[in-house]
This record gives structure tokens, C-alpha cells and sequence, in this order.
């Protein structure tokens, strides 16, 4: 197992940062590099690119997002783990990655040699985040301080939030509840209002930290 090559993908945009990502992960013996790409788009093509087990992927990229490209993933390789490389450290942008099934989160400010470690480490079960992501993961996901009101949501607003964490569309939740798409967004709207939140996979990670879903 030891003596097991690692398969490696890059998926980003800034040709320099890129090819730093290639020389890393080119100078590590247990590694090979499967390919290179700046777009997902472009990777997706690629006939090499499905043998890749890990891939480092960027979120802010030309066409396809970074998150796009998670969820593209998840459902034609599931296998694959992708860990983001990435200058943003926006909430959204880290519950929207994760939730969508990215297994680690690195800033590209702080990668340097770590980038090699994040890959075993992705191989080997764990989720490699740079340390002041792991804090506003912790942070999020930890108990309300004591004498914040406790969230109540109808039993409709329950029913649409445990259909949002599955992933389906406005429409579709409709039509398993048997309600309008209209009527769907009002109620997320007004989900969205008493859990503090702005986007679905906020929604999602609060309504698990509350106990909801």
C-alpha cells in the first residue's frame, strides 16, 4: 500500500499558481500527477482525468465553478476526493464547498509544502483544512451560547429543509410536497430569515446544528 502511487488532478486557472501546484506535487515521489487543468470543463473532457483520486480544485474559475465541479464529481466519480485550493475564505463559499462534498479546504496564502501532506492526508480518511478554516467550521457547528432563543420552524418549514438537504430543486421539492415552486420560496425565505442565513448549504449545516434534520 505504502509503495502505491497517489493520483493526482489540478484544477485552476492561474497559470502561476498552477504550475507551483505541478512542481509540488511532481517532486513527491509517492505521487503522480494525472493532469493539469484550468477549467473544469476541460478536466471533465479529458478520458485521463477519471483515474484521478485526489484533486485540488480552485472555486472562483472560468465557466464551471469550483463547486460546480464538486458536484459534477460526486455524481460520475464519487470515489474521487477533492480538496479546494483557494484565496477565498467566505463563509459561503467554505459550507457551499464542503456541503456540496469537497473533503478539504486549504488557502492558497498558506499552502506551501503543506499541499503534499493535505493529499495523504485526503487519501488516508482525514479532511486537510488550513487551521482558520477548521475554526469557523468548528465555530458554526458548535452549540448556541446560552441565552440565544432556540430556533422553531413550522412543520411546513421543517418538511422543505429536510428536502433541501437532499439536494433537489425548487421544482422538485414542489412536487414531493405537493406545493408550488412559488410557495416553496416563500417558505425558504422565511427559513432562511429565522436560521440567519443566506444560501441552502448554510441552511443545511444550521439545521443540523440545531438538531433539525
Amino acid at each position: 500500500m505504502e509503495n502505491k502511487l497517489i493520483k493526482v488532478s489540478i484544477v485552476e486557472d492561474n497559470e502561476y499558481m498552477r504550475e507551483g501546484l505541478e512542481t509540488m506535487i511532481k517532486s513527491d515521489k509517492q505521487f503522480l500527477l494525472m493532469g493539469s487543468y484550468e477549467q473544469c470543463e476541460i478536466a471533465f473532457e479529458d478520458p485521463e482525468f477519471k483515474f484521478s483520486e485526489v484533486v485540488l480544485m480552485d472555486i472562483e474559475l472560468p465557466g464551471m465553478s469550483g463547486i460546480e465541479g464538486v458536484k459534477y464529481i460526486q455524481q460520475h466519480h464519487p470515489n474521487m476526493l477533492v480538496v479546494m485550493a483557494t484565496v477565498s475564505d467566505d463563509d459561503q463559499h467554505i459550507f457551499d464547498a464542503i456541503c456540496a462534498g469537497a473533503v478539504g479546504y486549504l488557502l492558497k496564502t498558506k499552502i506551501n509544502e503543506d499541499i503534499n501532506n493535505a493529499v495523504r492526508t485526503a487519501m488516508h480518511g482525514g479532511s486537510p483544512m488550513t487551521p482558520e478554516i477548521a475554526r469557523k467550521v468548528i465555530q458554526f457547528m458548535q452549540p448556541e451560547k446560552s441565552g440565544q432563543p432556540e430556533v422553531e420552524l413550522t412543520e411546513r418549514e421543517l418538511e422543505i429543509l429536510k428536502e433541501l438537504a437532499t439536494g433537489k430543486s425548487y421544482s422538485a421539492i414542489g412536487k414531493s410536497i405537493y406545493l408550488s415552486e412559488d410557495g416553496v420560496r416563500y417558505h425558504i425565505r422565511n427559513i432562511y430569515q429565522k436560521l440567519h442565513v443566506n444560501s441552502r448549504s448554510q441552511a443545511v449545516a444550521k439545521g443540523m446544528k440545531h438538531k433539525l434534520i
